[in-house]
């Protein structure tokens, strides 16, 4: 790891989250010893984490310059940008800011975790905070979440412009437009530095407008006249929620919600006037069985296949309260994020063997809240950078968008691919990494947080892979000679009552080993354990082709 020379003089851009990954967006503003954070962001376990519950940034750099943080800067509520809120927190007390429903969210989020000493501000957009050496702007973009913003950091060497995560989209559900005209007159002031989200850098044309999956919705809904309707979809995704409120409003349904995100989201939701939900439309849970299969729309989560989500759940039959049957007509409105394909694939093949009709991958019922590359050339026009940083997105599409800001004639050598933890420095004249800081993942499982490392994870692969044995010895104190054993445990490589040969045969190995070592005088546990593990691995392997995790536990009396 290089560390860079810091130039009170120059801006320091860092990613510590978001650069070569979909999630986890995280992204530090430093400049005249004070520091700015924009998002806290979480992403989900690769599948290699085995146990593993969430991922959140690795926050070293700020809490060794915690006293130089002003607060946190949020864009938008969805969890890849305020899930570590609450961790990161509790070792960096700062004010946070964000719009309304931001805010909202992030407090269900704190009194889950008992955290009520932070400072949350609302704010509005176009309104500035004043920070000393950088003033912060919020500015009104569109995304798939409603009160989504784009940030402008002002600095007398010039504006840093962070994009958040955005589309264009002209006829959005609440018609909250995103606000093109004071991005332009930024541009007009001069606008530094661009970090620009990325997601979707690699698709042509442009993202249609969430308007249009409420025509998708009307025709199912119509089609299924008769039965019960179920829609899975991002619990975050509130303008899908509206439209799918209104859509059972047309159609005569009353709507129930399952899941616990879900709950929480449309509870805060249409508590701040987010989610306009008609008078007596929304019914209990437990109610459901009340009402007519053609009298109701049950909204949950699981869009993803996740293993505990209420969609999953149902398609096994394990929720306490709803049991897919013959003729349920499931819309998953959402497309499957790379890598949940499979869990996807698993959910709908049982809730079709289960006689649901199920309507998925469909683009009638799903549009990206992410901009296509016809709207990043638009925005790219509008804003005119003089240096540019894709962000938000893996290494192909922050590739991608760097070629498409080349092509519309930014020199290549103003644009910065970077990696997570590589720092930009910057000023009015000039650009480059000048180093690196701490930065990778930490990953929370349970109540642990970084608890769990590279070598936990090698051992529950190790586990998972080739099971685990343990060999039990009991040896004298005086004399080192056995008094009892070799017992032998396998957990995960074999089953004992049927392997009996082999579990006799390990039995003897290791008595061979006993026998030696007490032959030889030797008491020293180390080297017992180690010559026990050393001569069973090789017994087992040829044996077997295996290698399972071989615990020996000595013992003295």
């Amino acid at each position: 790891m290089q560390l860079f020379k810091k130039n009170a003089n120059k801006i320091k851009i860092m990613a510590l989250g978001g650069l070569n990954e979909v999630g986890k967006n995280m992204t530090v503003v430093e400049y005249k010893d004070e520091i700015i954070v924009i998002d806290a962001g979480l992403s989900f376990p690769d599948d290699d984490m085995l146990g593993v519950d969430i991922v959140i940034p690795d926050v070293t750099y700020l809490i060794k310059n915690k006293d130089k943080i002003k607060g946190i800067f949020i864009t938008h509520g969805h969890e890849d940008h305020i899930g570590a809120l609450p961790y990161i927190l509790k070792k960096i007390n700062v004010p946070v800011y964000g719009t309304k429903l931001s805010i909202g969210l992030i407090q269900v989020k704190l009194k889950e975790h008992k955290m009520n000493n932070v400072k949350l501000n609302v704010v509005t957009p176009r309104q500035i905070i004043k920070m000393g050496n950088m003033d912060v702007e919020f500015i009104k973009n569109n995304h798939s979440i409603p009160d989504a913003c784009s940030i402008a950091v002002h600095t007398d060497q010039g504006i840093i412009f962070h994009t958040g995560d955005f589309k264009i989209d002209l006829t959005p559900i609440d018609g909250e437009v995103m606000d093109m005209h004071r991005i332009c007159e930024l541009s007009k002031k001069g606008v530094l530095l661009m970090l620009a989200d990325s997601t979707n850098a690699e698709r042509p044309g442009s993202t249609l407008s969430e308007k249009t999956v409420g025509a998708g919705l009307d025709d199912l809904f119509r089609k299924a006249m008769n039965n019960r309707i179920i829609v899975a979809t991002f619990a975050s995704n509130i303008h899908r929620l509206q439209q799918i409120i209104n859509t059972a409003e047309k159609f005569n349904r009353k709507v129930a919600v399952s899941g616990r995100s879900m709950i929480n989201v449309v509870n805060v939701a249409s508590e701040l006037g987010y989610l306009d939900i008609p008078e007596n439309m929304l019914i209990d849970l437990n109610d459901l069985g009340r009402y007519e299969d053609n009298e109701v729309v049950l909204i949950t989560t699981g869009s993803q296949g996740e293993p505990m989500s209420a969609l999953a759940r149902m398609a096994s039959s394990e929720h306490k309260k709803v049991e897919i049957k013959n003729g349920d007509l499931i819309i998953i409105s959402a497309h499957p994020i790379p890598g949940n394909e499979k869990l996807i694939s698993k959910v709908v093949n049982c809730l079709f063997e289960k006689g649901a009709e199920v309507v998925y991958d469909d683009s009638d019922i799903h549009v990206s809240g992410h901009a296509k590359q016809e709207e990043l050339k638009l925005l790219h026009r509008l804003v005119r950078p003089k240096f540019f940083m894709p962000a938000h997105g893996e290494y192909r599409m922050l590739k991608k968008h760097a070629e498409l800001a080349e092509e519309l004639g930014m020199p290549s050598q103003n644009i910065f691919v970077n990696k997570t933890g590589d720092v930009l420095e910057i000023d009015r004249n000039s650009a480059k990494v000048v180093g690196t800081v701490p930065t990778g993942n930490v990953l929370v499982d349970g109540l642990g947080v970084g608890d769990v490392g590279n070598i936990v994870l090698r051992d529950r692969k190790h586990l998972s892979e080739d099971g685990l044995m343990i060999v039990v010895v009991t040896i004298s104190k005086e004399d080192g000679k056995v008094l009892a054993g070799p017992d032998i445990i396998s957990r995960g490589f074999v089953y004992v009552r049927e392997s009996e040969d082999l579990m006799d045969g390990a039995k003897n190995v290791i008595k061979d080993v006993l026998r030696e070592c007490e032959d030889r005088n030797i008491k020293e546990w180390a080297y017992l354990k180690n010559n026990i593990k050393e001569n069973l691995k090789e017994y087992l392997y040829q044996r077997t082709k295996r290698n399972p995790m071989i615990l020996p536990i000595i013992m003295e009396v």
